[in-house]
């Protein structure tokens, strides 16, 4: 056989096989994943490959049998949001996107509940919002209904049903009557979170007192000190005594004891003394010395 002749014969083959091992690398990804799942990407090719990862504070990049899936374990991919993944071999590769999402299942309530402490008796007093998120943090933005619970000893709770948007959901509730602690619930599923409110007495309400001589003073007392609810006033509430005769004014403060602020003063017939406690204003009287 000549040369040329064997040159002819063997030449098609030769040109075919750069075609059978010029295969580039594919994956097909998933849409979705949930937080934390295990998943498998499938490929196709041959040889030897990487495939990167690349999303929120994540980075993953591992080697790969081209024409095998790729495995994913769970709890790897866990920060929910958009990634993209390169499966590469030499001078060729894919890119493609795919998206990490909230896990379903409520795990962590973020609950705020404002004022820590506050007067008894007002209307949408208190506020609660929670965030609900999964196991790794991510909000979960799937609506999903979240009970709200206010209970204390001064009467019936009160309960709120409000669904979550966007992953929050935010009420207000009113303060008790009677002072004391109160227990504010956030619940969502089987999740629940407690926060305690300080619920006080409020402003002094009809505020009053009396004038009697005493040894040639004038003993100044009040009665007993409530707010409008009748929460007794606490111990250490500044109550404020003036007494005004002839354009000159005296002031003395004095603390409650025991719901009481009492004081001697002087007075000279015809002067007028009047009570207050903050904002507050009592009585006054006009002293005629007897």
């Amino acid at each position: 056989m000549s040369l040329g002749r064997a040159f002819l014969l063997a030449g098609p083959a030769l040109l075919a096989a750069p075609l059978l091992l010029a295969q580039s690398p594919s994956m097909n990804l998933p849409a979705q994943v949930p937080a934390g799942s295990a998943f498998s990407v499938p490929t196709s090719g041959s040889g030897q490959g990487t495939l990167t990862i690349v999303g929120p504070g994540q980075a993953l990049r591992q080697s790969v049998q081209l024409g095998s899936p790729v495995s994913v374990a769970a709890g790897v991919l866990y920060s929910a949001g958009e990634y993209v993944a390169i499966l590469s071999s030499g001078s060729d590769e894919q890119v493609g996107q795919f998206e990490v999402t909230p896990a379903q299942q409520p795990s962590t309530l973020s609950f705020l509940a404002e004022p820590s402490r506050l007067p008894v008796d007002l209307q949408n007093g208190i506020s609660g919002t929670v965030y609900v998120s999964d196991v790794y943090h991510n909000l979960i933005l799937k609506p999903m209904p979240v009970s709200f619970n206010l209970s204390d000893s001064a009467g019936p709770s009160q309960t709120r049903t409000v669904i979550t948007r966007d992953g929050v959901a935010w009420t207000r509730m009113n303060s008790a009557s009677k002072e004391g602690s109160a227990h504010f619930v956030a619940q969502v599923g089987g999740v629940t979170t407690t926060r305690v409110i300080d619920e006080v007495p409020g402003d002094p309400c009809n505020l009053s007192m009396t004038a009697t001589p005493d040894k040639g003073k004038a003993l100044l007392q009040t009665a007993p000190v409530r707010d409008c609810s009748g929460n007794p006033i606490p111990d250490g509430t500044v109550v404020t005594f003036t007494a005004s005769f002839s354009g000159r004014q005296s002031t003395v403060d004095v603390p409650l004891k025991r719901d009481v602020a009492e004081v001697e003063m002087p007075l000279p017939p015809g002067a007028t003394v009047s009570v207050a406690s903050g904002v507050v204003a009592g009585n006054e009287i006009h002293w005629s010395g007897r």
